[in-house]
């Protein structure tokens, strides 16, 4: 159905470009998959830039939910505006939306081009709409924005297709369709120019896949405008996937790319923190990794980087704030991150991978450095089965092994196995019940062996293992034990409450004894942040003095609910 053009940019404007942006971006998503080869050929640029507007354009339809169901309640008598959102409001969801999100390194700067317009449109919050001139400095605002949100900007990437975009736009008249579709043509022109400034594009005879995506993002800022579709932009033409396969082999090999065998997982996280703390937070992580885009403000950030220790990019998060929503990919050995022979399929499905859902940070980035794909659960907000199959998705394995690490979670991840299996993908799932059995499972597998071969062998290591938690009681309850009351300190064993006592340490120690009475041979220890300082040493030193041969391993798990993970096997 043809769009009414919008003479003006106010709330309606936001929302017809959100949900036209993601109809063209669903449109060209395999497209630009294909010609993804800078700064990872991962095949996976085109649907970041659409899951990132999927959520900027979600975001803009709740604000307008919202205000429609507002103005519904009011009665008669309103003015017509009463059941529509500001300018503002409207901008401030989008960039919102956007940010939280945002999917990888494209998306990450997607969204930074959303918030940077953001900033400009809910300048004064009164105002209910703005013309060309304030759509160009928008567009001004969101270029330079992105730019300053990369560590190292590279040119001939979408930094520099936005920036020929505002440039184009700021000599444009007045009129937002005028604006629009100039800054539209600026960016086709840079777009085109890409291979010619990036050695990489240039091999695979491909323009830039982000600056693609960007270009279907003006496009339909111009039909919002005008109500009609632009004339496509004349770019080169794009070769076969073998030629963006010779580039991903190569890529390694120009100045535009790290040394081969380069960081080895894309580490994302949303981040509550400080402008200072973030500051520092993009000194620590620069010095870890490449490809860093650090986007957002007003105390919530969005981190994206490549490193090779997942667990010191987490745990730089923490020092900076909180992190939450990390999402930890590791690059298998089919990534343009390895040097392989000319001629080979980008983003060949590794053979095989193991997702996990983890409750805290420390754990995601021991189970990433482990090669397993995680999903982090935070406390209270367990993971959905589509979050479950997208994990699946990022792992891009032709078999996956899933490890819930949660009793509750066995009929979401059941859910989600039988969505991946539909996809085509072999998923075994080994309800594991506590991260400590996942912990287990990981430590004897084994990709080059048969498939049911590995997941009989993890199954058994994880059944092997009986697991335990320290928590604190909110509030008063009957249990196995007795009856506690709020605050009291918890021991359970296997998910049910075998010790109620006041004091951690103590409690722990009880735990443990009591799981080592029907023997082991190695007790795991996992340290949440509330823990008390001396409970590892009390633990361990009980273990030592107590138990014969028994091993005690100590891993730091963040801010993962229970005070203390226990697993003995």
């Amino acid at each position: 159905m043809p769009q009414v053009p919008q003479t003006f940019f106010d709330a309606l404007a936001v929302r017809t470009w959100c949900g036209l942006a993601l109809a063209a971006l669903g449109r060209a998503r395999e497209e630009i998959d294909s010609i993804n080869v800078y700064p990872v050929a991962d095949g996976d640029t085109g649907t970041n830039l659409y899951l990132t507007m999927e959520s900027a354009a979600a975001a803009v339809e709740a604000v307008f939910a919202g205000h429609a169901t507002a103005g519904l309640s009011t009665g008669v008598g309103q003015p017509a505006s009463a059941g529509q959102p500001t300018l503002a409001e409207a901008a401030r969801a989008m960039a919102h939306g956007a940010l939280i999100g945002a999917r990888g390194n494209s998306g990450t700067i997607l969204a930074q081009l959303l918030r940077g317009m953001a900033q400009v449109l809910a300048d004064d919050g009164e105002t209910p709409r703005t013309d060309g001139r304030g759509l160009r400095l928008a567009l001004r605002r969101a270029a330079d924005s992105a730019r300053d949100a990369v560590a190292h900007p590279v040119e001939g990437t979408v930094l520099t297709v936005a920036s020929a975009a505002a440039d184009a736009a700021g000599d444009a008249e007045d009129d937002c369709g005028t604006v629009a579709r100039a800054a539209y043509e600026g960016a086709g022109r840079a777009l085109a120019a890409t291979p010619a400034q990036l050695a990489a594009l240039a091999r695979a005879g491909v323009v830039d896949a982000g600056g693609r995506g960007l270009v279907a993002v003006l496009a339909a800022l111009v039909e919002t405008f005008t109500g009609e579709t632009p004339r496509a932009v004349a770019v080169p033409a794009v070769h076969a996937r073998v030629a963006v396969a010779e580039a991903a082999a190569e890529v390694c090999d120009g100045d535009d790319r790290p040394e081969a065998g380069g960081p080895a997982f894309e580490v994302i996280y949303l981040l509550e923190a400080e402008d200072t703390a973030v500051a520092r937070l993009r000194g620590r992580l620069d010095e870890l990794g490449d490809s860093l885009v650090v986007v957002g403000g007003d105390g919530l950030w969005n981190v994206h980087v490549h490193v090779d220790d997942a667990g010191a990019a987490v745990e730089a998060g923490v020092e900076a704030g909180r992190p939450y929503r990390i999402r930890i990919t590791h690059f298998g050995a089919e990534d343009a991150h390895m040097t392989g022979e000319a001629g080979r399929q980008p983003r060949e499905r590794a053979g095989r991978a193991v997702v996990a859902v983890v409750p805290g940070e420390g754990l995601a980035g021991l189970y990433a450095e482990a090669g397993a794909t995680t999903v982090l659960a935070r406390p209270g907000e367990p993971p959905a089965s589509g979050e479950l199959v997208e994990a699946v998705r990022r792992a891009h394995a032709r078999e996956v092994v899933l490890l819930p690490n949660d009793a509750d979670l066995r009929h979401t991840a059941a859910a989600a196995a039988e969505q991946a299996r539909a996809e085509g993908v072999r998923v075994a799932l080994i309800p594991t019940r506590s991260a400590v059995q996942g912990i287990a499972a990981l430590a004897v597998h084994e990709p080059e062996r048969r498939f049911d071969e590995d997941v009989v062998s993890m199954t058994s290591a994880a059944g092997a293992t009986r697991y335990a938690e320290v928590v604190i009681a909110e509030r008063q309850s009957w249990t196995m034990a007795g009856i506690c009351q709020a605050g009291d300190v918890l021991g359970l064993v296997d998910g049910d409450v075998a010790v109620i006592g006041t004091d951690v340490t103590v409690t722990a120690a009880a735990v443990v004894d009591r799981m080592l009475a029907a023997g082991g041979e190695m007790v795991t220890l996992v340290l949440g942040d509330g823990a008390p300082a001396d409970v590892v040493e009390h633990v361990e030193s009980r273990v030592r003095e107590g138990y014969l041969a028994v091993d005690t391993v100590v891993y730091r798990g963040g801010r993962q609910g229970a005070l203390l993970l226990i697993g003995v096997e």
